[in-house]
């Protein structure tokens, strides 16, 4: 019957009577052109747009450490204990991640509450998510971005000094690489009336979250400098009218005999091990030795500075 054949290719009628094989009429406009193809990277079913979208949200997220001005320093605080000593130690947290079905403790619910006290925003996010945002460490469903730490000019600590009407103290840190050390170091120059630290841009602690969970809030009302080269820095500070005064197993004089301490002066504190550098030391006006009962033992870097800061300020008159 005409019409109705089932030999090959012919066609079937249907009851509006319009074709259903062929590519006239019904599919014309899907024939009409569509303008130049896009590039891979723009088409959303392609390979390639799905690797530079994975590329671009991993550059957005990557933990990234840098020093300069400009740039990104920020941080990852991972682990149940280190994001809950971080909030009680006052780290300035920028946001607190969860992963999604993380088991609810006593820690976690601390976390919950401190954003909600503090309008710190929380994000919840897939395990996988976190491990690569912390780059695999064991962060047991809790993880905290710390923001980059806004290092003060060194010439700001003398302004501070000259604001506060005070003969400026300035500690300088040579060769301190434990944030540990320098948070205790810049928790002490708070304590004892110091108007900021100063610390090398290279081989040298910066302020992590480790240093700031040390200086226990400190860190949030004293400024930390940076030098480029500490040893020119004392020089120019030196320019500036201050006394440079640095702590040596062997010093010149004990630190109770530092006349100087009630001027403008930079103490420098060098490392448990080695000390200060040669440079230095060498731009050193001075230097004083804390007497201790046995030549065998010494301090660290965080104890000799407070140490030092105590009899300075005894000698200023601060109560």
């Amino acid at each position: 019957m005409a019409g109705n054949s089932k030999r090959r290719g012919a066609i079937k009628r249907t009851p509006k009577g319009n074709p259903t094989s062929g590519s006239g009429g019904r599919v014309r406009r899907g024939l009409e052109g569509k303008g130049p193809t896009p590039k891979a990277t723009d088409r959303p079913g392609h390979k390639s747009y799905r690797t530079a979208a994975t590329e671009a949200s991993k550059a957005s997220t990557r933990p990234r450490r840098t020093t300069g001005a400009g740039r990104d320093d920020s941080e990852w605080v991972a682990g149940r204990n280190a994001v809950v000593e971080a909030l009680r130690g006052k780290v300035p947290v920028q946001t607190l991640y969860v992963a999604e079905h993380a088991e609810r403790d006593e820690r976690l619910r601390e976390v919950f509450a401190f954003a909600a006290e503090h309008g710190t925003g929380i994000l919840e996010v897939s395990t996988s998510e976190l491990d690569r945002m912390t780059a695999g460490a064991v962060h047991q469903g809790v993880a905290a971005r710390v923001p980059a730490y806004e290092y003060a000019h060194p010439d700001d600590l003398l302004a501070a000094a000259d604001d506060a009407g005070q003969p400026a103290l300035v500690v300088a840190l040579d060769g301190v690489t434990d944030p540990r050390n320098l948070g205790a170091v810049v928790r002490s120059a708070a304590g004892f009336g110091a108007h900021g630290v100063v610390v090398p841009e290279r081989r040298s602690a910066g302020m992590s979250a480790g240093a700031w969970k040390s200086s226990a809030g400190a860190a949030a009302r004293l400024p930390v400098a940076r030098a480029t080269n500490l040893a020119r820095q004392l020089a120019s500070y030196q320019d500036a009218g201050l006394m440079v005064a640095g702590l040596a197993a062997d010093g010149e004089m004990a630190l109770g005999e530092l006349e100087i301490a009630a001027d403008p002066i930079v103490l420098v504190v060098g490392s448990e091990g080695a000390g200060m550098s040669r440079l230095v030391r060498e731009a050193c006006d001075t230097t004083v030795t804390i007497p201790m009962v046995s030549t065998l033992e010494s301090l660290n870097a965080g104890v000799a500075a407070g140490v030092a800061l105590y009899e300075i300020a005894r000698r200023r008159g601060h109560s």
